[in-house]
């Protein structure tokens, strides 16, 4: 039986890691994002009985819409039948993902081959997500965390909700909330921020600057966190970052973005950065965390 009280995630970086679910950043079992810098000892994940993570793996047959269908299908008959069966945070990891023009682009088809997948209680609301493009060509690598309750999905005041962003962005709009409140209302909720960048409204800005675009990432990820505080009754800050992940298009830029996220207050030993694809184009920065209040 579950307890009526969640027992949240306990989130910390170690070398000797034990938990069952930890993102490793280097060596065996390694995310397929380059490590660049920062902390890299894996990402451990303590869960308690009303969290569980289901990973998978789908080898690319060169039509990723069917690809990207089959993964999610995967997904969503095994979290609706277990003791778990709300998707609270999925992260999506596949190469090439800015390769192809326009709908061809594989971005795009990785959202239309999802989109044909999940259902109306998938999209209501979609949970919070990431999609990098993985310098290493290991197949569509998908890990989502379930709970056996519901989280509070977020949006940010500053952008438009990605699921109603206009066709320029593709033929299907990316199904993604900005992030998710666990345990709202208690001592002590956490929020999940979803992949975030240099995006306002609906348009990528300081497109020429990188370091700007931190800049930009951060002001989303502060207003996330409010809009966090507002759904939480519980005041969220960069210094109770648990864990930072910070996604460099070209690592010879990561000197530059590495200023601006010293400077920024979250606790620099919680931050990870990782050589990874964003996915629009333009953009050469995107960062995700976990928070506790």
């Amino acid at each position: 039986m579950m307890s009526e009280t969640p027992h949240l995630p306990e989130i910390h970086f170690s070398e000797s890691c034990t938990q069952a679910m930890s993102f490793r950043f280097r060596g065996a079992g390694a995310l397929p994002c380059t490590y660049l810098a920062g902390n890299g000892a894996p990402e451990c994940w303590q869960l308690g009985p009303d969290f569980a993570f289901v990973s998978l793996r789908v080898p690319e047959s060169g039509d990723l819409v069917a690809d990207t269908k089959r993964a999610y299908t995967e997904l969503l008959g095994k979290v609706r039948a277990s003791a778990h069966p709300n998707l609270i945070r999925i992260w999506n990891y596949f190469a090439d993902i800015n390769l192809g023009d326009e709908d061809a682009e594989r971005y795009r088809q990785f959202c239309v081959g999802r989109a044909q997948a999940v259902d109306a209680a998938f999209n209501n609301p979609p949970p919070a997500a990431t999609a990098i493009g993985s310098p290493q060509d290991d197949g569509l690598q998908v890990i989502a965390l379930c709970s056996a309750k519901p989280a509070i999905a977020l949006e940010n005041p500053r952008q438009t909700p990605a699921w109603q962003y206009p066709r320029q962005y593709g033929s299907v709009s990316p199904g993604f909330s900005r992030g998710a409140v666990l345990n709202a209302g208690s001592d002590a909720p956490i929020l999940l921020a979803s992949g975030t960048a240099s995006i306002v409204g609906h348009a990528s800005v300081h497109l020429d600057d990188v370091a700007e675009q931190c800049r930009e990432s951060l002001r989303n990820l502060r207003a996330l966190l409010d809009e966090g505080e507002k759904n939480a009754d519980a005041c969220f800050d960069f210094l109770a970052c648990l864990a930072l992940r910070v996604y460099v298009r070209e690592p010879e830029q990561l000197a530059s973005v590495r200023t601006v996220f010293e400077a920024s207050g979250i606790p620099d030993e919680n931050i990870v950065y990782l050589h990874g694809e964003i996915c629009r184009r333009e953009l050469a920065v995107e960062l995700e965390g976990v928070f506790s209040a």
